[in-house]
């Protein structure tokens, strides 16, 4: 399959999700929230070495739950989990869940980025946040082009940071969909990255760490790293992730969702130099609603997609992130 078989179209047209953000651009802080009112077979593949998570031992494929109904996307590291609780509750309160015959029960699953560096530390993405960010899914206007770069859980996002913050360039969330046929196959990408940002296409550095507070010039991250060697590490440990959700309208088994959450992983590794850090907490979701009708593509294929949506996502979220908080963004630089 070469890239021109897919078929660029909105992410609102993949499948019937709904996609809604929060955002307190004072703070330099959001949530991002992607509801399935009618559930969606969910994958995970968590490949950083510093994750923040809520559900994702729930996904694993031996496990019984068999239907996820949202899954949060935040900032505010850990503290931010808190917003997949306000989630849970308006989806409760409009009838969406897991029914338990006691009560229904929304599957949330939640990863969070470290962005309290950035802005505000003490303004977190909490359980109002989420809620928020949950009744723009529900009720706001799906036929409008999602908002990217620093929005929702992008608000606060920074990439190229082996320099510490001084240097760092602004990152983002971005957010692309195909189509191959019937298959439609979409991506969110929040890219808070240790790493410089690439483009896979032509391997050109798009954002990262620049050669001095004041520079516009970008360092190569990775040579840098060699360079340092025994004495390279981080300003601030554990304070980067990017974090995604696959969404298709293809028919997956838990199992398969994961193969291609490990599939679409590859994308982190294709854009983002060096990657998968022990100071990356790199999470990828998958969320299927198996509305497909006809003939699937087979399971290899759906997974090539999911990876250059994937790609196309994170290449959005750093070019269409804005500079703020005294980080300088891509595209003022162009």
């Amino acid at each position: 399959m070469t890239a021109s078989a897919l078929f660029p179209i909105p992410l609102t047209d993949v499948a019937s999700l709904r996609f809604g953000h929060w955002t307190d651009a004072a703070a330099g802080t959001g949530c991002t929230v992607i509801v399935a009112p009618d559930g969606a077979t969910g994958g995970v593949d968590v490949r950083g070495g510093a994750p923040a998570s809520r559900e994702t031992d729930l996904l694993r494929p031996e496990n019984t739950v068999q239907q996820i109904h949202a899954v949060c996307l935040s900032g505010g590291s850990a503290f931010g989990l808190e917003a997949a609780s306000g989630v849970a509750r308006e989806l409760e309160e409009r009838g969406i869940g897991l029914d338990t015959g006691a009560a229904l029960v929304p599957i949330v699953c939640s990863s969070c980025i470290f962005d309290l560096a950035f802005g505000d530390a003490a303004v977190r993405p909490d359980v109002a946040a989420g809620s928020a960010a949950t009744v723009a899914a529900l009720d706001g206007d799906q036929t409008a082009p999602l908002a990217e770069g620093s929005v929702g859980a992008g608000a606060g996002a920074t990439v190229g940071k082996l320099n510490g913050p001084a240097c760092a360039m602004k990152g983002g969330l971005g957010a692309r969909a195909f189509s191959l046929g019937n298959l439609r196959v979409g991506a969110i990408a929040v890219v808070n990255a240790c790493g410089n940002a690439c483009d896979p296409a032509t391997g050109a550095t798009i954002a990262g760490m620049r050669t001095a507070p004041d520079a516009r010039e970008i360092a190569d991250m990775e040579d840098a790293l060699f360079a340092a060697g025994a004495h390279a590490q981080m300003p601030l440990d554990r304070t980067n992730t990017t974090i995604s959700c696959i969404v298709t309208n293809a028919r997956l088994t838990k199992a398969e969702a994961t193969k291609v959450a490990q599939m679409a992983a590859d994308a982190y590794a294709h854009v983002i130099r060096p990657t998968h850090t022990t100071n990356d907490g790199d999470t990828v979701y998958v969320m299927a609603t198996g509305e497909l009708e006809g003939d699937q593509p087979p399971l290899d294929v759906i997974g090539l997609a999911a990876t250059r949506a994937l790609e196309a996502a994170l290449v959005a979220g750093v070019s269409e992130a804005t500079g703020s908080h005294g980080i300088p963004a891509a595209r003022d630089f162009a």
